[in-house]
């Protein structure tokens, strides 16, 4: 096995107010369709919460100061027989200023009801990691995926602070 890893590095951002969150209801034409919030891939020259406030803005309209990100967390899927590290650091925020987009790159974007949102169509892994973002303190999801059987041999949720 070599020493040599390949990383990716990307953020989400869920924006809650009073009761509701805002999510994208992704289409399938853009992968991972369903409910989700929003994020992506950070850029080679910004820091992580850099990536995170671009990423929001990008996709929603809003705009999130740093200081107001809290961050609640990381996941990261491993998969040892390409040496693969794929990483999502997780924010959430309260504040906000702007207007959501009226036609947004990745999706229509709703303002939900914390309480029902499960109830909506997600991928999986979103769907595991949702009440993260809104209950107290910090996580960190680790998955070591098989790549010859298409599931995970390792799945390890730690909650943190």
């Amino acid at each position: 096995m070599t020493n040599k890893m390949e990383c990716m590095i990307y953020t989400m951002c869920l924006v809650h107010c009073e009761n509701k969150v805002l999510l994208i209801n992704r289409p399938s034409s853009r992968g991972f369709p369903g409910f989700l919030g929003p994020g992506g891939k950070v850029d080679m020259t910004e820091s992580i919460t850099e990536g995170a406030v671009r990423e929001l803005r990008e996709e929603t309209g809003l705009i999130v100061k740093p200081e107001d990100l809290v961050y609640k967390g990381i996941d990261e899927y491993v998969v040892p027989k390409t040496n693969f590290r794929y990483m999502v650091f997780n924010y959430a925020a309260t504040k906000f200023e702007g207007e959501l987009l009226a036609n947004p790159p990745e999706g229509e974007l709703l303002w939900v009801n914390i309480k029902e949102a499960l109830e909506l169509p997600m991928q999986p892994w979103f769907k595991h990691r949702f009440p993260l973002f809104i209950e107290p303190g910090t996580f960190e999801i680790s998955v070591v995926w098989d790549e010859d059987n298409q599931v995970a041999f390792e799945d390890k949720l730690y909650r943190l602070g």
